[in-house]
């Protein structure tokens, strides 16, 4: 298939389509990773936050929630119980619901903080063309281990070469980086160091109040 056909025609619906049939499939998934939400950390078991979508517009990024309020650094407000839901990536999947209402795609760059926007060269902010994705290529080289910088270029390689094989592609190596359990954080951090204009990862971990960019 031509990837501009794919891209422009076939890429969304197969999007709804397939984050539908994860919907329905995942539900009593979805309903017992909320009940161990509510039981380890307590209401709200959601998590909600502002991120930069297609084009730079604000969308309410939905995740269940893994640190516990209070308090603390990431290491310690994350503890056991949010270390395997993230892990998992069990805490992503309420994200099956902004793909529905078009906010994000199955495959894509990751959403980041509003914050970041600024601080983005002209080539990183071309994998703002695209929606962000639940899986990606950056996911699949690495994820959170991944270095800012390279990190960034997957995202923009991606969005500038959209195609059915490289969607297929990305799915299945973020899938094996999940099953060995590589990338759940940045080396020396809980979670993810911050993005700021020098390209630098700053010594402040992400916290759940304005999170990590999984």
């Amino acid at each position: 298939m031509d990837d501009s056909r794919y891209a422009r025609f076939v890429k969304r619906p197969l999007d709804i389509l397939l984050a539908f049939g994860l919907l329905a499939l995942l539900a009593p998934l979805l309903l017992a990773v909320a009940l161990a939400v509510r039981t380890a950390l307590g209401p709200p078991v959601l998590f909600r936050q502002i991120r930069a979508g297609r084009y730079g517009a604000p969308f309410l990024l939905l995740k269940f929630r893994s640190m516990a309020e209070g308090p603390g650094d990431d290491s310690a407000r994350l503890g056991t119980f949010g270390r395997v839901l993230r892990a998992t990536a069990l805490d992503e999947l309420p994200q099956l619901t902004n793909i529905l209402r078009g906010e994000m795609s199955l495959v894509g760059p990751r959403p980041l903080p509003l914050s970041y926007l600024p601080h983005y060269d002209r080539r990183q902010r071309s994998r703002l063309a695209v929606r962000p994705g639940l899986a990606g290529s950056a996911q699949a080289a690495g994820r959170n281990a991944l270095p800012w910088r390279d990190r960034l270029e997957c995202d923009a390689t991606y969005a500038q070469h959209v195609s059915a094989r490289g969607d297929f592609r990305a799915v299945l190596g973020t899938i094996r980086i999940l099953l060995i359990g590589q990338g759940v954080s940045a080396p020396g951090h809980a979670t993810m160091p911050r993005f700021d204009s020098a390209h630098a990862q700053v010594p402040e971990a992400i916290e759940e109040d304005s999170n990590t960019p999984g």
